[in-house]
């Protein structure tokens, strides 16, 4: 319960814990508290994120379609016992193959079985069973083999005996042609039983463990560090580094293990590192905070030849694949902008964003192809376009001899960008969201709007020319 003045918990009981919640506290104490206790200090999901978690409710929700006959549990997940109940007479039912969302209450946990099969009845009519979680990944990782411990652990003390715990995950290597999808070749089972085996054993400790914490008066003091990223973003970070630095430690780019062994020497501002400190060259321009142009940065800059085309693609990753010949997760190419400078001067848009529900790729090839013309360079920030080109080369052969030609235009600003110019508002981050609002600041990176991400490159490109000419560079 909180103070209704400063939101801090006033009294405390034992807390029902869930899978979720037990994942948080393996990540971080500190987190786990605070989402039982103050969750209205986390940070909202972005847009990006949301549409992650609502892409996994799909697969889950498309995974169940592969277990024909099998039952969703109908009560919601706020109804506690009605769920329980409901799972209890669906596993009494022979005649029921399978059961969506079960829901398994244990040691004061309760969990949400994604799918619980049922393998075989035994004599007297007891039943074993096969627990599938679901996930819209492509691989096993240990997060997961984390996550199945948790529910196999209560889903045994709650009285089932389980043959088997497996994780269902997507198969890139499932080629969709056309009609129906083919659920048995999209998704792939394995079977992680005895990972999981080995995990389990550590639930009842780490469980009694939690269960202390949360009965405490006070947050752990935990300081943010790398684990406040890993397996996930903690959505507690901007509230835990609040009254931290500008120029905190944990800012400096690079290898965590070297910043582990400043603080252990009581270093926390990367202003106070040594000067005889070993640091990389992104490191050493973030400790130094100053601006640096190379020399031989405005050759590089004028060697580029008119009309130059500012050119930036946006694709598409969809988990399950809607257009023939692609696999799950392929990159779809959906838009592109290209700025084109002319030598007066003068600077032309034109864009390409596909607004249908058919496949994009073949219309967002011919209008890019016409749009960049036969003359002058093009002007990317990273190498994902010209991978992207190869891409599309391979679907559409006609396009071979064209994509070459351009392709052979294709000029990276990012290693002109790593190699000769430094601004201190980087952070020692090369990225295009670090480096555009600190060299254009009127063009922000959270104020472009899809349309002109285009913008990016051409605003990069003018800004430090501009800089080096005026250094005399």
């Amino acid at each position: 319960m909180a103070d209704a003045h400063n939101g801090s918990p006033t009294t405390f009981a034992p807390h029902r814990l869930s899978k979720s919640k037990y994942l948080s506290g393996l990540q971080c104490h500190k987190r786990l508290y605070l989402e039982i206790h103050q969750p209205a200090l986390a940070t909202p999901p972005d847009a990006s994120t949301q549409a992650i978690l609502d892409m996994g409710t799909e697969i889950g929700i498309l995974a169940q379609q592969r277990f024909r006959g099998g039952v969703l549990v109908k009560s919601g997940f706020r109804q506690r016992e009605a769920a329980i109940a409901e799972t209890a007479a669906l596993l009494q039912d022979p005649k029921i193959p399978a059961i969506f969302e079960g829901a398994f209450e244990y040691d004061g946990v309760l969990v949400r079985v994604d799918i619980i099969e049922r393998v075989q009845i035994g004599e007297g009519g007891s039943s074993s069973w096969r627990l599938i979680e679901v996930k819209s990944s492509t691989r096993v990782k240990d997060i997961h083999l984390d996550d199945l411990s948790i529910q196999s652990y209560v889903v045994l003390g709650a009285g089932l005996r389980l043959d088997a715990t497996c994780l269902m995950h997507i198969d890139t290597g499932y080629l969709y042609q056309n009609g129906e999808v083919d659920l048995q070749a999209l998704f792939s089972i394995e079977d992680v039983s005895e990972a999981v085996t080995d995990r389990r054993g550590s639930v009842p400790e780490r469980l009694a463990a939690m269960k202390v914490l949360l009965l405490e008066s006070q947050a752990p003091k935990i300081e943010p560090d790398q684990h406040c990223h890993t397996p996930y973003e903690c959505p507690f970070w901007a509230h835990c580094t609040k009254e931290k630095p500008k120029r905190w430690i944990y800012h400096l780019p690079g290898k965590k293990e070297i910043v582990g062994q400043l603080v252990r020497r009581g270093i926390m501002t990367i202003d106070d590192i040594p000067d005889d400190t070993r640091l990389s060259d992104v490191q050493r321009k973030v400790k130094d905070n100053i601006e640096w142009v190379s020399p031989e940065l405005g050759r590089i800059l004028r060697s580029l030849n008119y009309p130059i085309h500012h050119l930036d693609a946006e694709t598409v990753m969809l988990a399950l694949p809607r257009f023939p010949s692609t696999r799950p997760y392929q990159s779809l190419p959906v838009q592109w902008s290209n700025h084109i400078e002319l030598e007066s001067g003068e600077v032309v848009h034109q864009e390409f964003l596909h607004g249908e529900a058919s496949d994009p790729r073949k219309r967002w090839v011919e209008a890019l192809i016409e749009s960049l013309g036969e003359t002058g360079n093009i002007v990317v920030y990273s190498a994902y376009e010209e991978s992207l080109i190869c891409q599309l080369a391979e679907t559409f052969p006609e396009f071979k001899s064209a994509f070459k030609a351009i392709v052979k235009r294709l000029w990276d600003l990012l290693p002109i960008i790593k190699n000769h110019y430094y601004h201190p508002a980087f952070n020692g981050s090369y990225s295009i969201k670090s480096v555009l609002p600190a060299v254009v600041p009127s063009l922000g990176y959270d104020d472009l709007a899809i349309q002109a991400g285009g913008q990016a490159d051409g605003g990069i490109a003018t800004r430090v020319e501009r800089e080096s000419r005026e250094s005399g560079t």
